[in-house]
């Protein structure tokens, strides 16, 4: 993604070596960490609690699924779901692990601009993970736990941006830089870290593509197109739809289903 300012590409250079060099770490809400880390760190806690706390925040859902799919823990079986991971890396691990990376990534936010912005992500990703997981329902080929996490998981390139701009004070003073910056570069950073995080497939392209409203594969519809439609559904988004002038017109929606739905949406947006 080409940088439009000398900020931008310094700025993206660390990024993109940070990811490389494994040295990225994702920001979380403050009190969303910390109350992950009693659950774990509860005995009385069970997995389906620890599993329903991690799945509220999309940095720990991501993380957790990227640890079961790590070299030291991979069967031949690819963990597609913060459900699966946690089962597959049992009680005692899983609470040692969450209690380890909430810690690492606390994230306390030291400027108005960035704590606002990272608010407003995690509202947006629960968002869309809960239309994801709705119309998920409808379609027997589609897991819904599989689709909360494509939901939770398929901005997750702008939480770094938002995290590093904290060492960028110009970015800061440019509020509009800043957005540039999340709007062009996330689904590049986000396809980056789940490459290196080796997340499935189907999990990546919902990162690359989710911004392509004519993106369509053949037969029935995947993630990526899940995620498409509740991306566009959601809150943050449905503003735009009003400037679609036919909801037919994108791929994900027809194959969906929710072409109709959409576009009534669209008039009341």
């Amino acid at each position: 993604m080409p940088a439009n300012s000398a900020i931008e590409k310094v700025f993206l250079d660390e990024l993109y070596g940070m990811v490389a060099d494994n040295s990225l770490i994702l920001p979380t809400l403050p009190e969303m960490a910390l109350r992950i880390r009693d659950l774990a760190e509860d005995d009385d806690t069970s997995l389906a609690d620890i599993s329903k706390a991690i799945s509220s925040d999309p940095a720990l859902a991501a993380r957790v699924v990227q640890v079961a799919n790590s070299p030291a823990f991979r069967t031949r079986t690819t963990f597609n779901s913060v459900d699966m991971a946690v089962k597959r890396l049992g009680g005692n691990m899983i609470k040692n692990i969450v209690t380890s990376m909430v810690m690492e990534q606390l994230f306390q936010s030291t400027t108005e601009v960035t704590d606002r912005k990272l608010r407003n992500y995690w509202h947006h990703a629960t968002e869309v993970s809960q239309l994801a997981m709705e119309i998920a329902q409808f379609h027997r080929h589609l897991a819904v736990d599989q689709a909360m996490l494509a939901g939770l998981i398929h901005d997750i390139g702008v939480l770094p941006i938002i995290s590093l701009a904290e060492e960028f004070p110009e970015l800061l003073r440019n509020e509009a830089q800043l957005d540039r910056l999340l709007r062009n570069a996330h689904t590049a950073v986000g396809t980056a870290i789940l490459k290196d995080w080796h997340f499935s497939d189907e999990m990546i392209a919902v990162c690359e593509h989710h911004e392509d409203l004519q993106y369509h594969t053949e037969g029935p519809a995947e993630y990526v197109e899940l995620i498409i439609a509740a991306n566009m559904l959601s809150g943050h988004k449905k503003a735009d739809m009003a400037a679609i002038a036919e909801m037919r017109d994108i791929p994900a929606f027809d194959k969906l289903g929710l072409a109709d739905l959409s576009a009534t949406l669209a008039q009341s947006a």
